[in-house]
């Protein structure tokens, strides 16, 4: 089926910045739309996301250059092709773009046609984009994984001002045996964790991905209260639900060195491996993202050999879902995970290749929204199809996380006994 028509708009993500959201029109007459979202601690390697600069509209964050390249530059190029060959759209908006970050057209505008397109093929197919994104990867439409969620309950970092130096401390409910109970044993706890914070005396606010934002004094106070919170709601910690850390470590990185202010001190690479391997020893953490920064291969590198076959070590701003880094932190065995964004790389034909790359080489997945989303739950039926059997999507509160983890529960209910829980490998 041929495409007709493709055109861009300006509209809003989950933080009231201006975001890309791409149209695109068949002539059997569907129509399918997908907007992208945007990070607040982006990796320094990752697709440009094109931003207008013009800072009489939205500060300077407006989306109208990209907008304009979708329906000047792509639309022409793409009217014709047929829908269901997904690379050949993709390779040819990439060679119209020309730059290795996708400068020139905006990365989140390539990835709003992409998306627009893997949706309006799936549509005009006749099936659910969870098969059609199955099939994109070659895997069996009779049974499927669907993903253990990583969901957000504490910020700090960027996330959340004022609070400890880790970015995002999350629970994963590794012993639950469907997606719908994982998600109510997760807003369980989240609702316990609330309650023992405002009694506490502490801000209950939450931040940009849904979970609460206290000041808290340290970066084990937050694990701690998790623990307290997860055995409060009658869960066992690491059997039943396990912790998940993302420090965003380059967020924190000066001078060589690893400043914990909220502790007020510095540390060396060596030293935070060490400060980890002393917290899983302690704590039911069987998951660390980002523990060093974006270009601190060596730190990484040293984690997996300390601690790579306890836990899994989860590279994002490392990868930023790009092969070349992969293939590098493949060679140099400097994770044994990689932290999927769409809109890290911009185009679901090279997040695909990702995926399968990572998979090729025993690694894990995880599929991940960003702090700044949409309503859109692309990434629900994305890794459904993937079957990467992790997803990071927020936490239990705003209801641009919130549809994702319902988006998962109305396609398990439709499998109904094809669709298995995946098995977290690291479990405790």
């Amino acid at each position: 089926m041929k495409i007709t028509k493709v055109w861009a708009q300006e509209l809003l993500d989950s933080r009231g910045n201006p975001t890309v959201e791409a149209t695109v029109v068949l002539e059997d007459g569907t129509v399918a739309r997908a907007a992208v979202p945007s990070g607040a601690s982006t990796g320094s390697h990752e697709a440009l996301e094109l931003r207008d600069g013009d800072l009489s509209r939205f500060g300077g964050q407006g989306v109208l250059k990209a907008v304009a390249n979708v329906d000047t530059i792509i639309s022409p190029a793409l009217i014709g092709m047929e829908c269901t060959d997904q690379r050949a759209i993709d390779e040819k908006m990439i060679e119209l773009d020309g730059t290795e970050t996708k400068s020139k057209l905006g990365a989140n505008a390539i990835l709003a046609v992409s998306m627009a397109v893997v949706k309006a093929a799936a549509a005009s197919v006749g099936i659910p984009l969870y098969q059609y994104v199955a099939r994109m990867f070659g895997r069996s439409e009779e049974e499927y994984v669907l993903p253990i969620p990583m969901m957000n309950v504490l910020n700090g970092g960027k996330h959340a001002i004022g609070s400890s130096d880790m970015q995002e401390y999350m629970i994963m409910p590794v012993g639950a045996p469907s997606v719908a109970e994982a998600v109510r044993w997760g807003a369980e706890v989240f609702h316990i964790l609330g309650k023992m914070l405002k009694e506490k005396g502490f801000q209950t606010t939450v931040g940009d991905e849904g979970g609460y934002a206290p000041s808290l004094s340290g970066n084990e106070e937050p694990l701690e209260l998790i623990i307290a919170a997860i055995k409060k709601a009658g869960y066992r910690p690491g059997e039943d639900i396990a912790i998940a850390q993302d420090p965003a470590a380059s967020e924190f990185y000066e001078d060589g060195k690893y400043q914990l202010k909220t502790e007020n001190r510095a540390l060396s690479s060596e030293e935070m491996v060490d400060l980890y391997a002393g917290w899983i020893e302690k704590y039911p953490i069987v998951s660390l993202e980002d523990g060093f920064a974006e270009d601190d291969w060596s730190g990484f590198s040293a984690q997996m050999q300390r601690m790579g076959n306890r836990i899994q070590i989860v590279g994002d701003d490392l990868f930023v879902t790009n092969m070349q880094r992969l293939q590098k932190g493949i060679d140099e065995s400097s994770a044994n995970s990689i932290l999927i964004k769409l809109n890290q790389i911009g185009s679901v034909t090279e997040t695909i290749d990702a995926i399968n790359l990572a998979h090729a080489n025993n690694m894990t997945a995880i599929v991940s929204h960003r702090s700044g989303e949409t309503e859109d739950t692309f990434i629900a039926d994305f890794v459904v199809g993937a079957g990467t059997g992790q997803i990071k999507t927020g936490s239990l509160s705003r209801s641009e996380r919130v549809a994702k983890y319902n988006q998962l529960m109305r396609i398990e209910k439709e499998l109904g006994s094809r669709a298995k829980i995946a098995h977290f490998p690291f479990k405790k």
